[in-house]
């Protein structure tokens, strides 16, 4: 996998315009100062999704398809990527930078975006390319141009634990 970061946006209170950031620092909860590790985002605290990654290849699509650029942080998402399929970083732990995340489900569109972007359509247009929730697992800085590197699987593995218990209960 050889992913990258292309842009990196937060914002400190829900619905007010994102701020492009060429590094930051990934904390427990979140991106510092950002919105949902605060707990000042609109769906805060029902619907938290520690950090947010899109493809920048989507909004690539979304551009040349239905004339929305997002080019602004319009998307409302934190994480710009490029060369990686974010859905291989859903149930599994990644680094960028020095920081390590996990990746816990896919990021729907709803219609606060699209009203605070003022983009007609949007939600729409994000639907199936909306990426990715992801939690902090260890703490660090990252930043744009920093590689995307997938560490390990994290699904749960029915196989594994029931092997796990039938070497517990043979220990006995």
């Amino acid at each position: 996998m050889a992913g990258r970061v292309t842009q990196i946006w937060t914002t400190a209170e829900g619905s007010a315009p994102m701020d492009s950031v060429e590094r930051i620092e990934a904390v427990d909860g979140g991106l510092a100062g950002d919105r949902y590790q605060r707990g000042t985002g609109y769906y805060s605290p029902f619907d938290v999704c520690a950090v947010t990654f899109v493809a920048g290849e989507a909004l690539d699509r979304i551009r040349e398809e239905v004339g929305l650029d997002l080019s602004e942080g319009q998307h409302r998402r934190n994480v710009v990527t490029r060369d990686v399929d974010l859905s291989d970083l859903l149930d599994a732990r990644f680094r960028v930078g020095e920081a390590v995340f996990e990746g816990t489900r896919p990021r729907p569109p709803c219609r606060h975006v699209e009203a605070v972007a003022e983009l007609d359509g949007l939600m729409d247009a994000l639907r199936d390319r909306g990426g990715i929730c992801a939690d902090v697992v260890e703490p660090g800085p990252f930043g744009v141009g920093d590689a995307i590197e997938y560490l390990e699987d994290t699904a749960f593995d029915g196989e594994g634990l029931a092997a796990a218990i039938r070497d517990r209960e043979s220990q006995r």
